[in-house]
């Protein structure tokens, strides 16, 4: 052991030396505003005269190093008059608000700005999803914020408890890791639920990293990671009180609402409350099992801040409640003699601080320390089957940052994760068996050192390394890297190469698997995952009639050394998890383009192909429930005077492979095997007023369903019985209602 650390603290500050430093350079910084006073990501910045530039981040943030000849600095941004500032001198704090497109005496032209940006300025292939971009849509909860991204898939994970799953990079959401504020959230028993958890009125922005991430949040990022920012009461910008409330024609009713005060000029606290209820179960196929679970839900978070010249401090504190029934429940207008219930009560409590020092604020100097805690309390039953876990979990780092110079970077810290299951369960329908008892525990300690290389924003790299002692599996080494080249102000070139490892927790992360027939066989010494994931984009931003034609080209690569895999074929009633025997690997290609054809007006188009192979029993397959290839086409437009909005998407999913059948007794299987194409059409129109908006809307308007999401739903206590075998939507067109107020500060 302490040769591998000898030598892999050698081979880190081999790396470092590799990139020595330059001498300080004058560097100019600010932020980037509109009229309104709302910051503006993804701006560009150049001095005239030279090929100098920079990009504004999802903060409105940028810095740019001041060549000594050069004191004019243009400002732009698509739909947004340019601005052109003299600086004269160097190491000088800007704050530059933009003008929006064309102001005349009488009316207001409104431009639009992109709902979805690619942050130029990042090393990363990094996409921020804005909250005027989560309006377009209900977006009631995290699940559902995703509507009009064509990276993103949210799909049921089954049709009996209501469980969503992400899939990114053509593998499930297990793969990805879940950040809120950049803290690891979202872990073990909260994952088949957890995308409810967020209510959508709550979020501020969403940020998608794809690929290998920074190793700055720890090991777990395999396909990518999905970053929460919430509103935050130190901003500004932030509304004295804002409310939303939403009914739609399924019986499902919202309200959300949250305040803020500012207690003087440090400190400040916001309130956030949200209640859910869908109100009843439903059946769309009248098959007598509920395909949409009932659900209600009470979530409740306050939140603190104290913003001082070097000392930053913010805290809160979490509390949710939800009660998830599905099941049985009548058919043909009888009542069912014994009925098949799902129940599900949950209790999740959060907690979270961050620290952070400022040492010297021009060179971003700074040490900060975060600490999360969650408890979180599951009762499940699925049928007689039982699932009841208590999991803790604990996360905390030390972080620090600086920057020698403009183009050289560092980041380095110490992290600590703990995770304690405390499992009672019974995987069968025999209620005479007991329930078996299991508590596992994993504490992970870690470090990692991270280096940026900046020339100009045109070239950029990062690496990072990070070393972890598990409890379970003693030390491994995360290495990952990224590159940016941008030869000019139109072209983004982006590689990135890296490893992820990932902790199975199979009966926390997969207990809605147990509303099904299906026997659970768990392998023993399961193997923590292990995988390299490679990856290429392209971004272009093309001046055309006088507006910006944006088209971003990627692929992406993902091979797994170690994997559980989740065999649905070996046995047709059986599920087994079992290491990987074989190869595992993914391949996504993707190509899209964004383009303004008129003024408030945004289009979207997008084509995704996924190539997704696992080893099931010693034969390469498909991923089951996988769908080959996905198109997207999103349109937003807005009316000159802002007052009316529409947005319509339409999705073309493609078909995919389904689990090995059985026979029935006629012989014939009991399902195809393979699913095909389907469409899916959503829109909205918004009208809006001084502080308010109301909103209409609808959901899946082509009207397609699934025709059989359970198989043997009326003998949900028979072996044939089976709710996993999902690939499209279980509820027909739905139509939904919502007012959004906010009494600005």
């Amino acid at each position: 052991m302490k040769s591998t650390n000898y030598l892999t603290t050698k081979y880190l500050l081999f790396f470092l030396l590799l990139f020595p430093l330059q001498f300080a350079s004058a560097q100019v910084q600010g932020t980037v505003k509109d009229a309104a006073g709302e910051v503006i990501a993804g701006a560009n910045l150049f001095w005239l005269g030279t090929t100098n530039g920079a990009t504004s981040d999802a903060e409105g943030h940028f810095k740019i190093v001041k060549p000594k000849n050069a004191h004019q600095l243009v400002v732009s941004f698509i739909g947004f008059d340019n601005d052109t500032i003299r600086v004269k001198k160097a190491n000088e704090t800007l704050d530059i608000t933009l003008r929006e497109g064309i102001q005349l005496t009488e009316v207001n032209v409104v431009s639009r700005r992109l709902g979805t940006m690619k942050l130029r300025n990042s090393v990363m292939n990094e996409d921020v999803i804005s909250a005027a971009e989560l309006c377009r849509a209900a977006c009631c909860n995290l699940g559902e914020s995703f509507v009009t991204n064509p990276s993103v898939d949210v799909s049921y994970s089954d049709a009996a408890t209501g469980a969503k799953q992400i899939k990114l990079l053509g593998l499930s959401g297990t793969y990805v890791q879940m950040l809120t504020e950049n803290i690891p959230n979202f872990r073990g028993a909260a994952s088949p639920y957890g995308l409810g958890y967020v209510p959508g009125p709550w979020m501020q922005s969403i940020q998608v990293s794809k690929g290998s991430s920074s190793v700055k949040n720890g090991y777990e990022s395999i396909t990518g990671q999905i970053n929460v920012e919430f509103k935050k009461p130190q901003l500004p910008e932030a509304d004295w009180v804002s409310a939303n409330l939403f009914a739609s024609t399924t019986n499902r009713y919202e309200a959300n609402a949250d305040a803020t005060v500012k207690l003087g000029q440090r400190w400040s606290t916001t309130l956030l409350a949200h209640y859910e209820n869908e109100t009843k179960m439903h059946d769309a196929n009248d098959d007598g099992f509920a395909d949409i679970p009932r659900v209600e839900q009470y979530n409740l978070w306050n939140r603190w801040a104290y913003m001082g010249d070097n000392y930053v401090f913010q805290a809160g504190i979490k509390a949710l409640s939800e009660k998830r029934e599905g099941g049985q429940d009548v058919h043909g207008g009888e009542s069912v003699h014994d009925p098949y219930r799902i129940k599900v009560n949950t209790d999740r409590y959060e907690f979270f601080t961050k620290n952070a020092y400022i040492f010297n604020k021009e060179k971003n100097t700074n040490l900060a320390f975060m600490l999360q805690a969650a408890l979180h309390n599951q009762d499940a039953v699925y049928g007689r089957k039982l699932y009841d876990v208590d999991q803790i979990n604990v996360y905390g780092t030390l972080l620090f940052e600086t920057e020698f110079t403009p183009q050289h970077s560092l980041s380095t810290g110490l992290s600590f994760n703990y995770d304690g299951y405390d499992q009672r369960y019974r995987l069968t329908n025999d209620a005479n068996l007991g329930r078996t008892k299991q508590f596992t525990k994993e504490s992970v300690f870690g470090g990692h050192a991270q280096y940026t290389y900046n020339l100009n924003s045109k070239l950029m790299l990062m690496a990072g390394i990070r070393g972890d002692y598990s409890s379970q599996y003693d030390f491994f080494v995360t290495p990952r890297a990224h590159a940016k080249y941008m030869p000019n102000e139109y072209i983004n070139l982006r590689l990135s190469a890296g490893k992820g490892y990932r902790t199975n927790h199979v009966l926390a992360e997969n207990n809605y698997l147990l509303a099904s027939s299906r026997k659970v066989v768990i392998a023993p010494n399961l193997k923590q995952e292990e995988a390299w994931n490679y990856g290429a984009s392209l971004s272009t931003y093309i001046p055309l009639f006088g507006k910006t034609l944006n088209i971003n080209a990627e692929y992406y690569y993902t091979d797994f050394q170690n994997q559980m895999v989740v065999d649905m074929d070996s046995n047709p009633h059986e599920i087994a998890f079992t290491n990987l025997d074989g190869r595992s690997y993914s391949h996504v290609f993707q190509v899209e383009a964004t383009y303004p054809f008129i003024t408030g007006m945004t289009l979207t188009a997008a084509y995704r192909m996924t190539d997704a192979k696992s080893t099931y029993n010693g034969e390469l397959l498909e991923k089951p429930l996988t769908s080959k290839y996905k198109g997207l086409v999103t349109a937003s437009y807005q009316t000159p005077l802002g007052l009316w909005q529409f947005d319509a998407t339409l999705q073309l999913n493609g078909g995919g492979r389904m689990p090995k059948s059985y026979e029935l007794a006629d012989g014939t299987p009991a399902w195809e095997a393979r699913y095909g194409a389907f469409e899916q059409v959503s829109a909205q129109i918004t009208r809006y007023f001084r502080r308010w908006s109301i909103y209409i809307g609808g959901e899946n308007l082509t009207n397609f369903k699934q025709k059989n999401p359970i198989i043997d739903a009326a003998n949900p206590w028979g072996d044939n019985f089976d709710s996993t075998m999902i690939w499209g939507p279980v509820h027909g067109a739905k139509g939904y209602i919502g007012i959004r107020f906010n009494l600005a500060r």
